[in-house]
């Protein structure tokens, strides 16, 4: 169950009380549903029940008894506990997982979209590299969300946008973006960006800080270490698909039966998984495709945390994979096991999550790294 399938969850247990005559109170649009904070207990939290209190003149707590049972029945919540002064605590049930990973794995690149709204947009952007790069990046992330964009430029568009993978479709202003982008340092124009970085590490530097903060355009951005993001993400999604080669080799899949799949302990990772729905839904409402960029950030530093369970442990690969039948082995060695086709449909999962953001923002995600 994803968070915006929680959300609506919720909404209906909501509905259903105000149905009911238990609850008067007007039904919000909208419910938020977010990870616990510190102290808190489940998979999931909302406040809606401290929402509802004032409108219905009870206590948060008892507005949040009268939901509690309305959520707990829907399929796919295992319980719901109310802590603190009404906060309703959401654990999904143990086949939540394997339920997200296969729908994942079945959607491929077209996880996190949403069909058509009906809704336009037409935002306009000043004739600066960085305004260019995040005006391309909202009406990818727009796209993906059901919105019909059309960005046009305030004044003479740079050929140079172009190679930066801008496309350029009209150069009259219609109405600014929400908020105004900071542009880069004056001997930073796009060319000297693209020489300089390169396309992809250009466009990362682009948008990986608030449109307001200053870019974040250094040389670090060449470095081909994990400290830094860019090379992370890429080089995260390049590991989903070694491991895939890896299990090839080795005889086994992605578990593709749902009676088969198994639950894996990577809380971590399916959260990251999980919230991509609703990291794009925001990063688009928000105009900030800085959410997305730190979104698969963690996503990374949950896989890379996570992928040296994904293979059977040999005494020579150090977690990379087994050596095989007919090598010579010891008792370190590992042969496959029945979690081993599990791990990897979450490691590829994940490889789906990484390799669709990367492409919102412009950013190629290479196989091998």
């Amino acid at each position: 169950m994803t968070p915006a399938e929680l959300s609506r969850t919720v909404l209906h247990a909501v509905c259903r009380a105000v149905e009911d005559g238990v609850l008067d109170a007007p039904v919000p649009e909208s419910v938020s549903v977010e990870r616990p904070r510190p102290g808190g207990s489940g998979d999931y939290a909302t406040n809606v029940a401290l929402r509802l209190a004032g409108p219905t003149g009870q206590q948060p707590r008892a507005v949040a008894e009268v939901l509690r049972d309305r959520i707990a029945e829907a399929p796919g919540i295992a319980s719901v506990e109310i802590t603190g002064p009404g906060f309703l605590n959401i654990t999904l049930g143990e086949g939540a997982q394997q339920a997200l990973v296969r729908r994942v794995l079945e959607q491929g690149s077209d996880y996190g979209w949403v069909e058509l709204t009906g809704e336009i947009a037409q935002p306009s952007y000043r004739a600066e590299v960085r305004a260019a790069v995040v005006a391309d990046a909202l009406r990818r992330i727009l796209g993906s969300q059901g919105v019909l964009v059309r960005t046009s430029c305030e004044g003479k568009a740079d050929p140079v946008w172009v190679e930066l993978r801008v496309r350029i479709e009209a150069q009259e202003g219609r109405g600014r973006l929400p908020a105004d982008v900071t542009p880069v340092p004056a001997d930073d124009d796009a060319a000297t960006l693209v020489r300089r970085l390169g396309v992809d590490a250009a466009r990362w530097g682009l948008l990986s800080a608030a449109s307001h903060d200053r870019p974040r355009t250094g040389d670090e951005l060449l470095v081909q270490q994990e400290s830094n993001p860019l090379f992370k993400v890429r080089y995260a999604y390049s590991r989903t698909r070694a491991l895939a080669r890896g299990a090839k080799e080795l005889g086994f899949a992605r578990a593709t039966d749902p009676a088969a799949y198994t639950h894996v302990d990577a809380p971590a990772l399916t959260a990251a998984i999980g919230d991509y729905p609703a990291v794009l839904a925001s990063a688009a409402r928000l105009r900030a495709p800085d959410r997305l960029v730190r979104h698969l950030e963690a996503t990374a530093d949950a896989l890379l945390a996570f992928q040296h369970t994904v293979l059977p442990l040999g005494d020579e690969n150090d977690g990379k994979g087994w050596k095989g039948e007919n090598d010579e082995k010891d008792e370190k060695d590992e042969k496959p096991m029945a979690a081993h086709p599990s791990r990897l449909a979450l490691a590829e999962a994940a490889g789906t999550v990484l390799a669709g953001g990367l492409s919102l923002l412009g950013i190629s995600a290479p196989e091998y790294l």
